[in-house]
């Protein structure tokens, strides 16, 4: 018999194997069913029909397969929009001038609120300077770690001709 001639059941596990043998389980699940409701679809053979029989109580073979409920909503036929006849492109550019004066206009930035503004220095130049005391180092002794924004801090104030400040605890020299 082939594959295309073969008929095929539909069962559905209608009540849960809890209070029922071991056994009973094994068997619901050697259908394949693996949740309560669930609807499979198996050759209609006399082996599945003998495993059926075994546990009428716990599945139930049903007519055919319902059909799900999105199958159920009434399908739109959604018609691609009628073309427009074509236009000629219509070139609208405006004077040169205008373009010019727009390109030249400069544009001015807000002052940025995380750096310091001092009177007259741009944000980039108040950067660059320490505002503030260095801060402190909380390294410990024969710690590797990556240095701190006072060593950075002290470091750009040497290379600058200013004198360092030495740390806290350590003899100025």
């Amino acid at each position: 018999m082939s594959d295309k001639g073969q008929r095929t059941v539909h069962i559905k596990w209608v009540r849960s194997g809890i209070g029922f043998t071991y056994q009973q389980k094994r068997i619901v699940r050697s259908l394949g069913l693996k949740k309560l409701n669930q609807e499979i679809e198996r050759p209609d053979t006399p082996q599945i029909r003998g495993l059926v029989a075994k546990v009428p109580h716990l599945v139930k073979i049903v007519e055919g397969a319902s059909k799900p409920a999105w199958a159920l909503v009434p399908e739109y036929t959604i018609y691609p929009p009628e073309a427009a006849p074509a236009k000629p492109a219509e070139m609208t550019r405006k004077a040169p001038e205008e373009e010019a004066a727009k390109a030249e206009a400069p544009v001015a930035l807000p002052p940025s609120p995380l750096l310091p503004s001092r009177g007259g220095e741009s944000g980039v130049e108040a950067a660059g300077k320490a505002t503030a005391a260095p801060l402190k180092s909380k390294r410990r002794r024969g710690s590797r770690t990556a240095p701190t924004s006072a060593d950075a801090s002290r470091a750009e104030s040497a290379s600058a001709g200013e004198q360092a400040l030495p740390e806290e605890g350590q003899p100025e020299e």
